[in-house]
């Protein structure tokens, strides 16, 4: 395997491209979850689970805090905020694209 990127952004994007992943973010959105619960709508291990919180920790998108034998896991969403950005941008080049394409078939049609 490589090594890991340094980039915060890679890391994001790397977390966020496994589907379970998003899954778990989904999930956080709406608020703290114990591992447990986090592991309960996956037909996977727990230890398959924390892998995926792992993953998303380096990312720095969930923190965990741990109470006796509880791990505690919370969504950190500042840290989608560089992907937001970087996905604007492109947003913003494919509407502009698409708004042209549309003018053309508008003008095409007007003829």
């Amino acid at each position: 395997m490589n090594s890991p990127k340094k980039d915060p952004l890679d890391q994001v994007f790397m977390a966020l491209a496994d589907g379970s992943r998003r899954e778990i973010v989904r999930l956080l959105a709406q608020g703290e979850k114990t591992v447990s619960e986090l592991s309960a709508p996956f037909a996977m291990s727990l230890a398959a689970i924390s892998k995926h919180i792992k993953m998303l920790e380096r990312a720095g998108l969930v923190k965990r805090r741990i109470e006796g034998r509880t791990h505690y896991v919370q969504l950190v969403p500042e840290q989608l905020t560089g992907a937001l950005d970087w996905i604007s941008i492109y947003r913003y080049f494919w509407q502009q694209r698409l708004d042209q394409l549309d003018k053309l078939h508008i003008d095409e049609t007007d003829e």
